[in-house]
């Protein structure tokens, strides 16, 4: 543990630093502004479009997504030099964690010691898991333990510990009094890791899509087409990931054989310098993206000035050429989904299919219970206070990390085998794949218990009798539990439609890279003749090339889903503001 960093960060190497986020942001930037152009497109077609009627039959809850606040004492390693210590913990609704000395020093409003959000984050609770973690941070100093000093402080045994693992920050070590203690934390702890993880892709604002979009295409440029878990947490936070990724080789090379320590006293002190790095880079990108702000949204006013206008003959002019583009790869991509992708879609649709039924059943029947309870009460003729007490809970249940794991580890269970499946097409975000499936399951939960609460409002009133208060509840469950099975059914689709799509779509990009790419400057000038951001050749292609796969996936999901009322999701899950100009063409 005594090993630290052979020198911190000084300020040639802050410097550096400052120039590579620059460096990221000049580059990353217009592929942010065309995307933002893109999404402007999407928007206004799908509003002069025909209008669906719409499809949720539960209530959306009102509620914003949230961890539910937890605190205690744990044992903490830290301090200079580190050692265990008694502290006192705060994890807050955001998702971010905080400790102290003392309970009364959070009490009395006192500036914690430390803070983090939890982004990124693994938890741990095995010593020699992490310890062997540690091993392989820093591999060439780790074969051997027996000849070097032995370092108490990290290698004592602890009973119930709390590892917090991030790729690029400094590790977090906890400590619980008891195995109920150390379950709730890691519960808590998992709620707002998740939170932090999922805010981009649970937004519903078109910037947050643009954004994940540019860093898809800035990475493409880059030679790297395969989706992983990069783009888990704020903006800021997934610009700071993609550029420490394209960092670390040379900062490994450059800084490992200057630590001091060995084995892992050693991995802990580059943990720290990777905290550093990390802060740095963050507090740059953070700045960055903020002085884009007043410029982005300029940009999307003016953008909305300048295409509805011109909307229907740009999307006439996108048809046209898609149709023209659509011959020439034609070729070449039916043999790349023929030769490499459909031997494979029928295994990862059903592992996916398999995952969220479960999932979801855990969650109809979670909330067949809560029902149940608050109807005993009822006929138990309970007291008014326990009754509301009970009301409250079922109200809380979305936000209930205990009674909700039992939904969220059916989104687990399978991760291993998806996991091998999809790293054959260069997949390896398996984490916001699980994180997108326990989101699903929150979203639902949290929708069914407020149409619930609601029209069993709508239907009590003091004139009922507790005989007709339970039949008129009986009505609303059977009601809420109907609404519950629309939803689920669509929600089920479209998600694993979308996934199969982050999946495959930039493999075979990838695999389409050297034989199509050239084809595209025979069609560069019609676009450019536009003279709109919103339309350029390369977004076309790649829209031509999810055409093409969603006729694939669509043809899974009838085989694995049956054809009932497969239509439905169409719309919603081809990612296709296209069609109808397509067809008009």
């Amino acid at each position: 543990m005594g090993g630290r960093p052979s020198s911190p960060l000084d300020k040639q190497q802050q410097q550096y630093l400052k120039g590579q986020v620059d460096t990221l942001l000049r580059n990353f930037l217009p592929c942010y502004r065309g995307q933002l152009a893109a999404s402007v497109l999407r928007q206004i077609s799908r509003e002069l479009g025909p209008q669906e009627p719409a499809r949720c039959q539960l209530l959306h809850s009102k509620k914003l997504p949230r961890v539910r606040e937890h605190r205690g004492p744990l044992t903490q390693l830290w301090g200079h030099p580190p050692q265990w210590q008694p502290s006192f913990c705060v994890l807050h609704g955001d998702g971010r964690l905080e400790w102290f000395s003392h309970r009364e020093e959070y009490e009395n409003g006192d500036r914690p010691l430390g803070s983090t959000t939890l982004t990124g984050y693994t938890v741990l609770t095995s010593q020699r898991e992490y310890l062997c973690l540690l091993d392989a941070l820093c591999p060439d100093s780790s074969r051997d333990h027996t000849q070097e000093e032995p370092d108490p402080l990290l290698e004592m045994p602890v009973s119930f510990p709390l590892f917090l693992q991030h790729p690029f920050r400094q590790h977090l070590c906890f400590s619980a009094a008891t195995g109920e203690a150390q379950r709730a934390w890691r519960l808590a702890l998992q709620g707002g890791i998740r939170l932090r993880g999922t805010v981009l892709q649970r937004s519903q604002a078109p910037a947050a899509r643009a954004f994940l979009d540019a860093i898809r295409l800035y990475r493409q440029q880059h030679g790297q087409f395969g989706n992983d878990d990069v783009t888990l947490g704020s903006d800021a936070e997934v610009l700071t990931s993609v550029l420490i990724q394209e960092l670390l080789p040379a900062l490994r090379a450059q800084t490992l054989p200057g630590l001091r320590g060995a084995g892992r006293a050693r991995a802990w002190a580059w943990t720290k310098l990777l905290d550093a790095v990390h802060a740095a880079v963050l507090a740059g990108a953070t700045a960055g993206l903020r002085a884009f702000q007043p410029e982005k949204e300029e940009l999307l006013a003016a953008l909305e000035k300048t295409i509805r206008p011109d909307v229907d003959q740009m999307l006439l002019l996108r048809a046209r050429v898609a149709s023209r583009l659509k011959a020439e790869v034609q070729g070449p991509l039916e043999s790349c989904l023929r030769g490499k992708v459909d031997a494979q879609l029928p295994r990862i649709t059903q592992t996916l299919l398999s995952t969220v039924e479960a999932e979801l059943a855990a969650v109809r029947t979670l909330l067949t219970q809560g029902m149940d309870r608050l109807f005993r009460l009822l006929r138990g003729s309970s007291s008014s206070t326990q009754l509301r007490k009970e009301v409250y809970s079922f109200g809380e249940m979305p936000w209930d990390p205990e009674l909700m794991q039992i939904c969220y580890r059916e989104a687990k269970r399978s991760r291993g085998q998806l996991g091998q499946l999809a790293a054959l097409f260069g997949f390896f975000g398996i984490q916001s794949l699980v994180f997108g499936a326990q989101d699903l399951a929150q979203q639902l939960m949290a929708d069914a218990v407020t149409t619930f609460l609601q029209l069993a409002d709508q239907c009590l009133t003091t004139t009922l009798d507790c005989d007709q208060a339970t039949q008129q509840l009986e009505k609303v469950r059977g009601r809420v539990l109907k609404k519950f099975q629309s939803d689920s059914s669509s929600a089920r689709r479209t998600f694993i439609h979308s996934w199969l799509l982050c999946i495959f779509l930039p493999f075979v990009l990838s695999q389409l890279e050297p034989s199509c790419k050239a084809e595209l400057l025979k069609f560069e000038g019609d676009v450019l003749a536009v003279g709109s951001p919103a339309l350029t050749i390369e977004g076309i292609y790649e829209d031509v090339v999810r055409g093409f796969l969603l006729q694939r996936i669509n043809r899974e999901l009838k085989k694995a889903l049956g054809a009932r009322n497969i239509s439905c999701i169409l719309d919603d899950c081809s990612e296709e503001p296209w069609d109808q100009a397509e067809a008009d063409v």
